[in-house]
């Protein structure tokens, strides 16, 4: 008996002590910016909590390379201004092993210098074309508009959309924020309506701390454009929207580039004054996206949302966020180490299984394919979250492999 005591002792200890060894050692400490508070807030915590579960479940198995992980993380209040800062205070006070970005373009690019400075391997998050003017060979982009034109890839299914209307629409109106991602998505629109012969008749750009839209929705009426193209942030998308409306806009598509509408919280706050817009998605629970790891991680994720204070269904960041952290993994386990420069040869030279699919990186750090869809809300009711958990409130248009409906046109037709 004695003997099968120990014997049992052993085998138990044996089982413990990678997670035992694990603890003992200092972290591996991962840092961040994150917006947690002004209006990128409602994403930004959201990507915060699936990072959160992934350092749950990573510690849980006993850590990387025999050490826990530690996520260290600044509320950089959705203003670039205050990222700098965080990076080198992350880097020189905390030293963090590993650097990654908060969400978003205006985010993520700041933070690209400071990553450069110190020979850093950086992974950014949902950031359009964030590197196309550093061309840091030691950044990677977790954002489906890949591609080697990802400024480009962002609004191509808006233009593919349109040149398959009958009547065809001539005439584009563009408007954005003056800031970093409005900037890099109306390059592209710019582009791509060139190229497709599409005649622009408005183009403007407003301050960030435009509040009222209703005389710029004014505006981009009396040029009476065919389409729209709207670059905005979700407090601007949420107020160009309720201009719109306000109005009385007509036009045949309205949308293309507007971020917050895939927030579950601004789709039910906005309901029905979504119906007709024509706009970017990057992950819905359809065809090959929805695969069995994709949707066991939105499972724990919605488990906790509603503690956490955060969007119910997730699935607009969260799958991108969690795919950042299982390409650090990844690397991390696959090269044995923390070198930066290590990390980044192998993330260069391999593809990543991740919840949001598998990921190959090309030039700039930008996926070698783009996964934009282009989608269109109808039959949106009023203050109804279910409607949302099967996406047959926002009708996939393109790309055509995932094409689920019909396009409800012109615009004005939707909200009838």
């Amino acid at each position: 008996m004695l003997k099968t005591l120990r014997g049992g002792l052993l085998a138990a200890a044996l089982l413990v002590n990678p997670i035992l060894n694990a603890w003992a050692a200092e972290p591996i400490k991962i840092g961040l910016g994150m917006a947690l508070t002004g209006g990128l807030a409602p994403n930004g915590k959201a990507a915060l909590l699936a990072m959160q579960i992934w350092e749950e479940q990573v510690n849980a198995k006993g850590g990387l390379l025999g050490r826990p992980v530690k996520l260290i993380y600044y509320d950089d209040q959705s203003n670039p201004a205050t990222v700098p800062g965080i990076y080198t205070k992350l880097l020189d006070v905390d030293k963090a092993d590993i650097i990654i970005s908060g969400y978003a373009t205006n985010m993520v690019a700041p933070a690209i210098p400071i990553a450069m400075q110190h020979n850093m391997m950086f992974l950014g998050l949902l950031g359009l074309a964030a590197n196309s003017e550093f061309h840091y060979p030691n950044f990677f982009s977790i954002a489906p508009t890949g591609g080697d034109k990802p400024k480009q890839a962002f609004s191509k299914g808006f233009f593919e959309v349109a040149k398959q209307q009958n009547p065809r629409p001539q005439t584009l109106a563009i408007i954005g924020a003056d800031a970093e991602f409005p900037r890099n998505a109306i390059e592209g629109v710019r582009e791509l309506a060139k190229e497709a012969g599409f005649k622009i008749v408005y183009d403007k750009t407003y301050p960030p701390s435009t509040a009222d839209f209703t005389p710029i929705v004014r505006a981009i009426q009396a040029a009476n454009p065919d389409m729209i193209f709207v670059a905005s942030y979700p407090p601007d998308s949420v107020g160009m929207i309720r201009a719109a409306h306000e109005i009385g806009l007509k036009t045949k598509l309205f949308g293309g580039g507007m971020v917050g509408l895939q927030a579950t919280a601004i789709k039910t706050q906005l309901g029905p004054l979504l119906n007709g817009i024509v706009d970017y998605d990057f992950w819905l629970p359809v065809g090959p996206y929805a695969t069995p790891a994709a949707l066991d991680f939105l499972k724990t994720y919605q488990a906790k949302a509603a503690s956490a204070g955060v969007d119910a269904l997730g699935f607009y960041l969260p799958p991108f966020a969690y795919a950042d952290m299982q390409v650090l993994q990844q690397a991390i386990e696959g090269t044995h180490s923390l070198d930066q420069q290590k990390l980044a040869d192998y993330m260069r030279s391999h593809s990543f299984r991740t919840v949001a699919g598998d990921i190959t990186f090309g030039p700039d750090g930008e996926w070698t394919e783009s996964r934009v869809m282009e989608v269109q809300f109808q039959h949106v009711k009023p203050n109804d979250l279910e409607q949302f958990k099967d996406p047959k409130t926002e009708v996939v248009l393109y790309p055509p492999s995932l094409k689920n409906g019909e396009i409800i046109y012109p615009y004005s037709n939707a909200n009838q």
